[in-house]
């Protein structure tokens, strides 16, 4: 199966003083084709600086990259008229109505909203009651649906989704991501990059990226069976000091906080109950321990090291 992104080797630095910026350093993978892909990493990763390259925004340093098997330098033209992109910031036109602004998009690609309503009214159907509405009035789930539904209005091939999900409450993030799924059985590409590590496990593979470089590439439960060391939940009635005490021991490899725990990774599971008769002896009371399976996040936090 042929791919649908191909990236070989790309490197992109930025020059804005003296010093040089790497934002991304000998990136290399393939997105198959009907793939949902996700890039996962935290701000300042290099994702937004890889969508650009492969939307023909932006030029590389060194390497190549394809989109649908043509080049993002020499093919530009026909990939701008191939692909999706849906920016991090929402670009769309705030004077414009909701119905101006799909019709605007429509029309530069030659195509009506009519002819393609079929594969956005899922999604146009949420925000079609306010179409007279103008674009900047509206909330943050709705604009996000907006934008998905021009970067779809010419029955895009690859469709590029920079941090969608950002900004917007936990009930349009899970509305958000049931929409791709969906998109995907249409047989669109879907590429999209996200901060959120907890939506790493909807897509079909991952690249975790930090600081420009690949860390793993796999599907979700691929990277996580990955993980194994032992891994344990810790609390206690003071958190903060627990930290701090965990950090100082030997047995603890590694101590961060994770929701109302700290996830500790021990050097041997056989040295939890020393552990815990350490803590018990520097007067931590309420304490709570159990053993526990990674999740993205630990497996993202072991490869940064």
């Amino acid at each position: 199966m042929m791919a649908a992104v191909k990236v070989d080797r790309v490197k992109k630095t930025f020059n804005p003083g003296k010093s040089i910026v790497t934002a991304l350093e000998n990136i290399s993978f393939e997105v198959l084709r009907g793939e949902l892909f996700g890039v996962i990493g935290p701000d300042g990763a290099g994702k937004t600086t890889l969508f650009r390259i492969l939307t023909t925004l932006l030029l590389a340093n060194q390497g190549e990259a394809q989109v649908d098997g043509l080049d993002v330098v020499k093919d530009f033209k026909i990939i701008r008229k191939q692909v999706g992109y849906m920016p991090g910031r929402f670009s769309l036109y705030q004077d414009l109505t909701v119905e101006e602004n799909l019709s605007f998009f429509a029309t530069l690609f030659n195509t009506s909203i009519s002819a393609n309503y079929d594969l956005i009214k899922d999604i146009y159907s949420h925000i079609e009651p306010f179409k007279h509405r103008k674009a900047g009035a509206l909330s943050g789930g709705m604009k996000q649906k907006l934008a998905l539904s021009c970067a779809l209005i010419h029955r895009p091939s690859v469709l590029f989704l920079d941090e969608p999900t950002t900004g917007v409450d936990a009930v349009s993030r899970q509305e958000f991501w049931e929409l791709l799924k969906n998109l995907q059985k249409q047989n669109i590409t879907i590429v999209v990059s996200t901060p959120y590590m907890d939506e790493a496990s909807l897509c079909n593979r991952v690249a975790l990226l930090q600081e420009g470089r690949i860390l793993d590439i796999d599907s979700p439960q691929g990277i996580t069976k990955k993980f194994k060391k032992p891994l344990w939940a810790i609390r206690s009635k003071e958190m903060f000091r627990l930290m701090q005490d965990l950090n100082k021991m030997t047995e603890v490899e590694s101590c961060y906080p994770f929701g109302q725990d700290h996830h500790v990774v021990i050097r041997n599971a056989s040295l939890i109950n020393l552990l815990e008769n350490e803590l018990v002896t520097l007067g931590h009371i309420d304490l709570k321990i159990k053993a526990i399976d990674a999740t993205i996040e630990d497996s993202f936090m072991a490869l940064m090291k």
